[in-house]
């Protein structure tokens, strides 16, 4: 049995409410090429899989894959200025974050945000509490693959019998699958608890101020 002493964390729907800022820009793209606005609940159920795949599916159906291209270009753009306009920590991560970091757990960030976006958001948000801040990238696959996860983990100096994953989706519950590691799946971001049950999530915080005292009695086998 392993003393949990790593957290890996999601970004949007986990730290961040980010929502409002992801549908700004997604709508932006749309109008630009001439193509009909999305609604937050409708973009909500489309985030978790990464910028390509938000997009991939904002478009109309049947969209050729170079329009496709171009309307995730101007998306990347256009969020690359505002991905911070009206994104803020959910309430109660700063309280929850410190008293982690009181504790002596290790935390990083690992996000199917673009790498600069996750860069630009840790430097601004948690810089004071994370030690590794990973998003997608030409050399990170995005999750479900865990090489981001395992890779964060090593880079602190952990292994994963020592670690876990807490996200909101159930790309993040898969991703924890994939990287052997439990995984704590929290209930204030973007999908519902029935939902996530369905998908196999067991583990659940409802409100951040429970984290610190789920870490302390998670023990994984391995």
């Amino acid at each position: 049995m392993n003393k949990i002493t790593t957290v890996v964390f999601d970004l949007d729907g986990t730290l961040l409410d980010s929502l409002q800022d992801l549908a700004c820009s997604v709508n932006h793209a749309l109008t630009e090429h001439g193509m009909p606005t999305r609604s937050e609940t409708e973009i909500r159920l489309m985030l978790g899989n990464g910028v390509r795949r938000l997009v991939g599916q904002a478009v109309p159906q049947g969209t050729h894959e170079d329009i496709t291209e171009q309307v995730l270009a101007t998306f990347r753009v256009h969020y690359a200025k505002h991905c911070h306009d009206l994104t803020h920590p959910f309430d109660g991560i700063m309280d929850m974050l410190a008293e982690l970091h009181r504790r002596g757990y290790r935390m990083a960030i690992v996000s199917n945000k673009p790498a600069s976006a996750v860069q630009e958001l840790n430097a601004q948000f948690f810089s004071g509490y994370m030690n590794i801040a990973v998003g997608e990238s030409t050399t990170v696959r995005r999750k479900p693959n865990p090489d981001g996860v395992l890779e964060a983990i090593r880079r602190m100096g952990a292994t994963p019998s020592e670690a876990v994953y807490v996200g909101d989706s159930e790309v993040d519950f898969v991703t924890a699958q994939n990287a052997g590691i439990p995984c704590i799946t929290v209930l204030w971001g973007y999908r519902d608890e029935t939902f996530l049950r369905n998908t196999g999530a067991t583990l659940f915080a409802r409100r951040p101020s429970e984290l610190p005292e789920l870490l302390e009695h998670i023990s994984y086998n391995r």
